[in-house]
């Protein structure tokens, strides 16, 4: 299980949930539903630290809740 922070909205535009993992460039997913796109957030984490690794570029530490002003 990550501990990442994961951001879950609603996009019209696509018309699915976004779940976007800030700590993460780039790294978000999709679903139809708030539980599909949370668990394809997962996988995607995954797949992201896995590709940061094998190219040897730095995975940052979960900070958890992030504070924004």
């Amino acid at each position: 299980m990550n501990r990442y922070e994961v951001i879950l909205y609603w996009s019209e535009d696509d018309n699915a949930y976004i779940a976007e993992v800030p700590e993460l460039a780039g790294c978000m997913a999709d679903g139809t539903t708030m539980l599909e796109a949370v668990k394809n957030a997962e996988r995607v984490i995954n797949e992201w630290i896995e590709t940061a690794l094998e190219l040897g570029r730095p995975v940052p530490e979960p900070k958890g809740r992030l504070r924004y002003a």
